[in-house]
């Protein structure tokens, strides 16, 4: 782990949220893969690992975006603790404005709860945005946790950015599977299933990219970013993630999935950070 960190301090911070970026979209893809392999999925296991992803995000959301983003901000108090407010509601904003806008169609859901302007799209264009949903913010807040490291910000380190890839890799695994297995099973062939479920995450390396630039560019706007891209993923765990894992009938392996992504997450970040 020391090398891949070290090979991170040793390149440009935009190529770095890049490379840490196409990691967590490789992920995404090796777990639409299993839609060669499978006919079809165990729903308990399926939903532990919806659990695992909300739990995985709500701690990388604190530890990895809001922490170091208040730590960073200049004043004492409710000054210190302003650019937190303001970048989380912006990025819940941002995320409810898409939500609202965006065709797709959550994974447990039937095509009549479909969400967005109303579109004649078919159900696979509709799952695999529900799912780029879910990697908009998380690309962002790679790419933004990269720029403030090149920038020099306190509470911003390479282990920590190199521990959020991590934990967004990792959470990834199941999105690809969760966007391939369905299509598989509506009769798709495996290669179509497999495409459509790598797709959901190609945003991840142009939201990081962007937002290393945009951190980079305008240095003073990185409290407010970190804070943005962990206001985007509460969002998600709340309005998409927790109502996919309740579903079924496994909410308490959803519930255990959950707390276990979490913990692995805050000590990946603290172990690393």
């Amino acid at each position: 782990m020391n090398e891949v960190i070290t090979f991170f301090e040793e390149i440009d911070p935009i190529w770095a949220a890049l490379y840490a970026t196409l990691f967590t979209w490789g992920v995404t893809a090796l777990g639409a893969s299993l839609v060669f392999f499978f006919k079809d999925m165990n729903r308990a296991l399926f939903d532990a690992m919806l659990g695992f992803t909300g739990g995985v995000m709500v701690a990388a959301s604190f530890w990895s975006l809001l922490a170091p983003g208040i730590e960073m901000s200049p004043g004492e108090g409710f000054e210190k603790v302003l650019p937190a407010v303001v970048g989380f509601s912006m990025g819940a904003a941002f995320l409810f404005g898409l939500d609202k806008i965006l065709p797709h169609l959550h994974v447990n859901f039937k095509m009549e709860d479909k969400e967005g302007i109303k579109t004649p799209w078919h159900r696979s264009i509709l799952l695999t945005l529900a799912i780029t949903l879910h990697n908009i913010p998380e690309g962002l807040a790679v790419g933004v946790l990269f720029g403030g490291v090149a920038a020099g910000f306190d509470g911003a380190s390479i282990g920590g950015a190199v521990a959020l890839a991590i934990g967004i890799g990792l959470q990834n695994f199941p999105e690809g599977f969760a966007v391939a297995m369905p299509l598989r099973r509506q009769g798709l062939s495996r290669w179509k299933s497999f495409n459509y479920g790598q797709l959901s995450a190609i945003v991840e390396p142009v939201a990081a990219v962007l937002g290393a630039w945009a951190v980079l560019t305008f240095q003073p706007i990185l409290p407010y970013a970190l804070c943005f891209a962990a206001g985007a993923m509460i969002f998600v765990v709340i309005e998409e993630v927790v109502p996919e894992a309740q579903q079924g009938k496994h909410t308490d392996l959803s519930t255990l999935g959950f707390v276990g992504g979490f913990v692995l997450m805050m000590t990946l970040d603290v172990g690393l950070g």
